[in-house]
Order: C-alpha cells, then sequence, then structure tokens
C-alpha cells in the first residue's frame, strides 16, 4: 500500500503563491495517473490539475495559467504550484495518485488534504 503525506498548505495573501507536495511512502515505479482536487465548504470536490501517463496536464478553467501540476521521479514527489492565488482559491486541497509501486503492486492513493486559506 503506497501512502501519500501533503505539505505546504497553509495562509497566504491574494496574489500570493504556494507549493503544495504529495509524497509517497515508498519507491514509485511507475505513475498511470497523478491529480490535484479541492473541496471548499459546502462545494463538491472538483479537479483542479491532473496528468494521465502520455497526456498533457488537465487544468481547471479557474486555474489555467496559475497552476502547474509537476512531479519529481527521484524523490516520488508530485507537487502542485499555485501562483496568484485568489480567495476563490481557498479550499482543502487532496492528492490523488496511481500506478505501480516499486514492489510490483498497482495502487491509487488518496493524501490526508491540506488547507489553503487565501486571504488578506
Amino acid at each position: 500500500q503506497v501512502q501519500l503525506a501533503q505539505s505546504g498548505g497553509g495562509l497566504v495573501q491574494p496574489g500570493g503563491s504556494l507549493r503544495l507536495s504529495c509524497a509517497a511512502s515508498r519507491s514509485i515505479f511507475r505513475i498511470y495517473s497523478m491529480g490535484w482536487y479541492r473541496q471548499a465548504p459546502g462545494k463538491q470536490r472538483e479537479s483542479v490539475a491532473s496528468i494521465v501517463s502520455g497526456s498533457s496536464p488537465n487544468y481547471a478553467e479557474s486555474v489555467k495559467g496559475r497552476f502547474t501540476i509537476s512531479r519529481d521521479n527521484a524523490k516520488d514527489t508530485v507537487y502542485l504550484q499555485m501562483n496568484s492565488l485568489k480567495p476563490e482559491d481557498t479550499a482543502v486541497y487532496y492528492c490523488n495518485v496511481g500506478g505501480r509501486a516499486g514492489n510490483g503492486a498497482e495502487f491509487n492513493s488518496w493524501g490526508q488534504g491540506t488547507q489553503v486559506t487565501v486571504s488578506s
């Protein structure tokens, strides 16, 4: 079982930046898909950014040009760089990774969630 540990959330002023990290608990042989989702109070969870292996990243219209999803294979870590943050970006952010671990087992795991608050 691959567990994902998130970090990097917090309070930031409008226009500021944050980078969220999502680190796997064990070596990942191959990532099939990875994504970041968010859920604001009273709203459904929505996809923010995602990549399926071999395809270009997909971004929600509301974050295009401001957010970037990436990964560091050497660190088995997925990132979400968030720039020009707006109050409406305030939410709990979750990472999701599906793939094959170094031991050959397939997995699809979620991070524990991290709060991002954009406020002056």
